[in-house]
């Protein structure tokens, strides 16, 4: 699914090109736009569709080697896209630079889309709640998960923002590709919540559907009161006893793969 407008396989923006001063328009639109950090956050984010007015490198010849060896379907767009500077002015505008020497700027989806989205019904995929997350990068792998599962989108509650640059980082541009929003308990998008719970009905004996709201509750304290009282389900994951619990990401992962292992093989969304 696609968010920004295209999936993959549909084809890559056609407004690609370097704007004629790459520097002075990275100074003006970074404060207002998304960092891509590194080849594979610029890559995924191409294929589904980004915005991305500059994109900069310090040897655009290698990384169009190494597009032409893990990703051919975007080298063609990458070579019109990315300008080309010295590796001390790409450090100073970037403050922990990638390895592979690429950082972009590209512009954040609308909240009104993305709502718009995730309240459309019928969904052929859930949407996953992180209630109250603390980690920045977990709630990046999250998106990168729900991403490649195909999930409607992640939302969060609190105060943690789903776009900070760390959290697109961990995610690896793959925002794009799903609905990432913040909002209040009470707007979650509708649908039957299975919120996981230590205490919950074993997850391997229910069936999740496609319009499923799956709530997953703050590394360090859970689930919210508020949350809970909006739950229908309480699920819990298979867990050796004495193990306290899984990494965040992890419980996110094995719940989407329940999901996903109820439909048909070769399902997409």
């Amino acid at each position: 699914m696609s968010v920004s407008g295209t999936a993959e396989g549909e084809g890559l923006p056609a407004e690609l090109g370097p704007p004629e001063d790459p520097l002075r328009a990275w100074r003006g639109l970074a404060d207002t736009s998304v960092l891509l950090d590194g080849f594979h956050a610029l890559k995924h984010a191409l294929r589904f569709g980004a915005r991305i007015p500059v994109a900069l490198t310090s040897d655009k010849a290698a990384v169009l080697a190494l597009a032409a060896d893990l990703a051919p379907d975007v080298t063609a767009a990458l070579d019109a896209l990315l300008a080309e500077t010295d590796d001390a002015t790409l450090r100073a505008l970037v403050p922990r630079l990638h390895p592979t020497a690429v950082a972009a700027l590209a512009v954040r989806p609308s909240r009104t889309a993305n709502l718009q989205v995730l309240a459309h019904t019928p969904r052929p995929a859930p949407v996953v709640v992180l209630d109250d997350p603390r980690n920045l990068g977990n709630a990046g792998a999250v998106i990168r998960l729900a991403a490649g599962f195909g999930a409607t989108g992640v939302v969060t509650t609190g105060t943690l923002d789903p776009w900070h640059p760390t959290v697109v980082r961990g995610g690896a541009g793959l925002h794009f590709a799903t609905a990432v929003e913040r909002v209040d308990v009470a707007e979650l998008p509708a649908g039957p919540v299975f919120a996981l719970d230590a205490e919950g009905e074993d997850i391997r004996g229910l069936k999740l559907p496609d319009d499923a709201v799956l709530a997953f509750g703050s590394e360090r304290s859970g689930l919210s009161s508020e949350l809970r009282a909006r739950a229908d389900h309480l699920v819990s994951l298979p867990m050796r006893p004495q193990v306290s619990s899984y990494n965040l990401a992890t419980s996110v992962g094995m719940t989407l793969f329940h999901w996903s292992s109820g439909r048909p093989p070769g399902a997409q969304v």
